[in-house]
């Protein structure tokens, strides 16, 4: 990531949670060195998922601000699109969502899901963040790069154009407790052992890909671009 002092991110998330279980530490790390991170949240994230609890659509709304605070985000944004149906949602008003976060916050980084992921909101919000972040000359965005989901990610076919590569590795170790308390205040969505989505199973992706890297704790992303003028 470009080292400038004090830069503006934007981390896009289809659903409440992938946030924090994609890249929780990173999150948090760049909130501690003095950068300014946002949160989109392009969908509800309980409406079809949770189709007999309609009260969950605030109560998760309420856990996202709280997971959020706690890896220091700025804002956090919602699109209020539904929940597991953004392939039913035309393509140009997924990306007016994103167009006008990029609009009002004019990042210099953005962080977006995986294009191979099994997960069809994921791979909307990955087509519709590549044209919102289109690289024309007044475009703001210099670094676009995907996060990986635990059980989404990891799903997808074993073949080349949906498997995850990443790039890039964080050490994220110093800001690990803040990962896993973000993880726990998503109440609704924590899963026992040995779902990905547990702590231990999420800790052990996180320390597998870390001594692969030599480090200690550490998360992957796959850089898309990154332009320097």
């Amino acid at each position: 990531m470009i080292g400038v002092i004090g830069m503006k991110v934007l981390v896009i998330a289809a659903h409440p949670d992938d946030e924090v279980y994609g890249m929780g530490g990173t999150i948090a790390k760049l909130s501690n060195q003095g950068h300014d991170v946002y949160v989109l949240i392009l969908t509800e994230g309980c409406s079809t998922q949770y189709k007999d609890q309609p009260h969950l659509i605030e109560e998760k709304k309420n856990q996202a601000y709280e997971a959020n605070s706690i890896l220091g985000v700025k804002e956090v944004i919602f699109g209020d699109l539904p929940d597991m149906k953004l392939d039913t949602v035309e393509h140009v008003e997924i990306n007016a969502v994103i167009e006008k976060a990029i609009r009002d916050l004019e990042p210099d980084v953005v962080y977006t899901h995986f294009y191979g992921d099994v997960n069809k909101d994921h791979k909307c919000v990955f087509e519709s963040t590549m044209v919102a972040v289109r690289p024309i000359h007044s475009q703001c965005v210099r670094e676009v790069y995907c996060y990986q989901v635990p059980s989404s990610t990891e799903w997808a076919a074993n073949v080349a154009q949906s498997t995850f590569i990443p790039n890039v590795f964080e050490e994220v170790s110093e800001y690990y407790d803040k990962k896993q308390d973000s993880i726990l205040a998503y109440s609704s969505e924590i899963r026992e052992y040995p779902h990905p989505r547990s702590l231990k199973v999420v800790k052990m992706y996180d320390l597998v890909l870390a001594k692969r890297n030599g480090l200690e704790l550490a998360e992957g992303f796959m850089l898309i671009r990154k332009v320097a003028k």
